[in-house]
């Protein structure tokens, strides 16, 4: 009798290459990525010996490899290689920049090399000039939202335009004919980022995104000598990858039914947020300079004296560089204290009533007696992802407690629910505002939130998306995870980001008719605000329009 085999009438050496074959993807799924754990020196001359240790990196270096700023090592740079230890020398002509151990198509986490050409000496006697310098940094080590003190002179009576600057760098996919630029990332007034600024010193809060690298002080007057600042101490990583551009462009077209002079028609455009996974947003074109070039992320713009029956219309476009964002952190090394962020973002407001005693019950049973905040903002997540139906269909209620006591909700009263009961929590939180981007380039508002964690910095969470509940084709991902788990501590990079919380602005004139938008694709109180003899005309806010998409 014929044995049916899967390997029945196939030749023994097809059977021997299959097996091998097999034999080889399994070793190589079950491998376990490299992981750096020390570089030694951190800070070195270019063509110095440096050392790394860690695991994973393979009993011999095959077709494994170290890239430093993103640029591979030639195979004479290497001396040693071993599973924990790994010694290579440091190109000539290198750069700063992260340094990578490459492993069977799986890459370390990054640690810094510093190039010390690059790292300023003390200053020795006086030096002339406008431009700002640093004289010390206390701590030099940092976990986002620990304080920072910078010491120095000609930071500025005020901030004003000024800024400090961490290093930022992102995951790129490796080429080795491309020389990345260092980044850097501004200390964010999201995070109650600046505490103190004087002429002779600067207290800040260390920024979410920020990485080992150099810190600057930039003011209206110079860019000062950069100073090393190690950031160290998270419990667990976040990566920025998978960057794409967009160009954008919108519009306001305005009618004008019934005027006389003198009016006016203040319209707060938003502009698109700078944020770590949102990046060097750049003006393309607009058709009427602003009134007010950025007031807490938008532009205010003034049309004068109106005429009937003239339109008007105001066009915008710009560049925007959007990254996927991944974060994964070890719960039991979560500490939170009580920071300026965490009484800022925990208030309760009209749009996020976190003290509402329903809401507070609610969430009280939801997450018992936890303490850890990781752990409450995941409890929360769950609960809304287990009990309640998310739908595009906008809800017979929009108030957040009918919401949640009816268990039925659209993304966005979902997202502002969720961070009004992370709130109640305890758990520092905001709502985020923008537009998803469908694979054919088309978009739709989308709402989502974000919460705080000490030492890590902010964690997104898209409770809307996790459900399955928005209908649009979004790009394939290679991390094999399901939606729900992806969305609480993950983004993709199909999304403009237009608001950060709230963003609470004044009217310009006591007798100003204000108009309100919600719902829109950011979340401002105020909109379109009518004065004088503006007696009647309508507005038409069109919708985010992609004009071009880059991927890199």
């Amino acid at each position: 009798m014929q044995k049916n085999t899967i390997f029945s009438g196939i030749k023994p050496l097809t059977v021997f290459v299959l097996t091998l074959t097999l034999f080889i993807l399994i070793i190589s799924c079950s491998s376990k990525a490299p992981v750096v754990s020390s570089i030694d020196p951190k800070i070195g001359r270019m063509g110095e010996i440096i050392t790394l240790t860690g695991s994973n990196f393979g009993e011999e270096r095959g077709e494994s490899y170290v890239s430093i700023a993103g640029v591979s090592l030639t195979s004479s740079s290497y001396y040693v290689w071993g599973d924990n230890l790994v010694v290579v020398r440091v190109p000539e002509f290198g750069e700063s920049g992260l340094v990578y151990v490459h492993v069977r198509g799986k890459k370390s986490n990054g640690v810094l090399f510093s190039n010390s050409a690059s790292v300023p000496r003390p200053i020795e006697g006086e030096e002339m000039g406008l431009e700002p310098k640093i004289a010390s940094v206390v701590p030099q080590v940092g976990a986002p939202g620990s304080l920072v003190i910078i010491t120095g002179n000609n930071f500025g009576a005020s901030r004003e335009n000024a800024g400090v600057f961490f290093s930022w760098d992102y995951d790129a996919t490796f080429s080795p004919y491309v020389v990345r630029e260092p980044e850097f990332i501004e200390v964010s007034e999201i995070e109650a980022g600046y505490e103190y600024w004087s002429a002779r010193e600067i207290r800040i809060r260390l920024p979410d995104g920020a990485v080992s690298g150099n810190i600057e002080v930039r003011t209206p007057y110079g860019i000062s000598r950069p100073v090393f600042f190690d950031v160290s101490g998270k419990p667990g990583h976040k990566n920025f990858k998978d960057k794409r551009s967009y160009t954008i462009t919108y519009s306001v077209d305005i009618r004008v039914l019934d005027a006389t002079r003198p009016n006016n028609l203040y319209l707060w455009i938003p502009k698109p947020v700078t944020s770590p996974s949102q990046r060097n947003v750049t003006l393309v074109s607009r058709s009427i300079e602003p009134f007010i070039e950025d007031h807490q992320g938008v532009s205010l713009f003034k049309l004068d004296n109106l005429i009937s029956s003239v339109n008007q219309s105001i066009n915008l476009s710009y560049n925007v560089e959007v990254y996927a964002v991944e974060a994964r952190i070890n719960p039991l090394s979560v500490n939170q204290s009580s920071t300026g962020i965490s009484v800022m973002h925990t208030q309760s407001t009209a749009l996020i009533p976190s003290n509402d005693q329903r809401i507070k019950t609610a969430v009280s049973s939801i997450i018992g007696r936890e303490q850890n905040p990781y752990r409450k903002a995941r409890l929360i997540y769950d609960w809304i992802i287990t009990n309640m139906q998310i739908t595009n269909t906008p809800p017979l209620a929009t108030n957040l407690v009918t919401a949640m006591e009816r268990k039925r909700a659209d993304p966005y009263t979902v997202a502002l629910l969720y961070t009004t009961m992370a709130r109640a929590a305890g758990v520092p939180c905001v709502p985020s505002a923008g537009v998803l981007i469908d694979r054919s380039g088309q978009t739709l508002r989308h709402y989502w939130s974000e919460f705080w964690i000490d030492g890590f910095g902010w964690i997104p969470v898209d409770p809307a998306m996790g459900a399955g509940a928005v209908d649009i084709e979004m790009n394939p991902r290679d991390d094999n995870m399901d939606n729900t788990n992806y969305y609480f501590g993950s983004t993709d990079n199909q999304r403009i980001i237009f608001s950060r919380g709230e963003i609470a602005l004044k009217q310009m004139e006591n007798r100003g008719r204000l108009v309100s938008r919600p719902q829109a694709y950011s979340l401002q109180n105020i909109w379109e605000e009518a004065v004088g003899g503006l007696e009647s005309y309508s507005s038409l806010w069109g919708d985010i329009i992609i004009s071009g998409i880059y991927v890199q």
